[in-house]
């Protein structure tokens, strides 16, 4: 067997191949450019609405006038319905079919446990539950900070449709009864 060398070719082979295929187009090009993936999009001014929304909530004026009727009872029904459904609510025509524990939460951790609880119970298709909020035994000055909070979050959500305080048996001053819309 006889080997063969490399560049054996005679110098005149090589050019006269070479103006053969001179103008000839390569069929395939093999080099890929290879880019690397676009970063996601930052959603900015989504960011500096739930700062601004935050903000508001923590630091703002109070968040609604309470309807205070018949002593310190704190109540709140969505303009346009009739004094009927509060009425109702107070009275426990309503079974609470759900209720969220809020003791032991911070700001920021009770709103967006209270944000969840919303979430959950629309799914469900839940039309009455309890949330406690509690007393503020526990905090500074004995003054019941969630409260207040509470109260203001839930007059800001749209799928509420009243709020009293919740009965003695089932929290009193340190629970609230919510009756929330019908899901569609």
């Amino acid at each position: 067997m006889a080997k063969r060398r490399a560049n054996t070719v005679d110098p005149e082979s090589r050019a006269l191949f070479r103006a053969a295929v001179a103008d000839a187009q390569p069929l395939v090009n093999d080099r890929i450019h290879h880019e690397p993936p676009a970063p996601p999009p930052i959603p900015r001014q989504r960011e500096r609405d739930e700062r601004a929304a935050l903000h508001e909530t923590l630091h703002g004026d109070a968040l609604l006038d309470l309807h205070l009727e018949g002593g310190d009872e704190a109540a709140w029904l969505r303009p346009g319905l009739p004094r009927s459904v509060l009425r109702d609510l107070r009275r426990g025509r309503w079974v609470v079919q759900d209720y969220l524990d809020l003791h032991g939460s911070n700001r920021d951790e009770a709103r967006s446990a209270v944000n969840q609880f919303f979430s959950d119970c629309g799914k469900r298709g839940l039309r009455c539950i309890r949330i406690v909020h509690g007393k503020g035994l526990g905090s500074p000055d004995r003054e019941p900070v969630l409260k207040k909070l509470v109260f203001g979050w839930l007059a800001q959500k749209r799928e509420t449709l009243a709020f009293c305080q919740a009965p003695a048996a089932e929290g009193g001053a340190g629970a609230v009864v919510v009756l929330l819309q019908a899901q569609k």
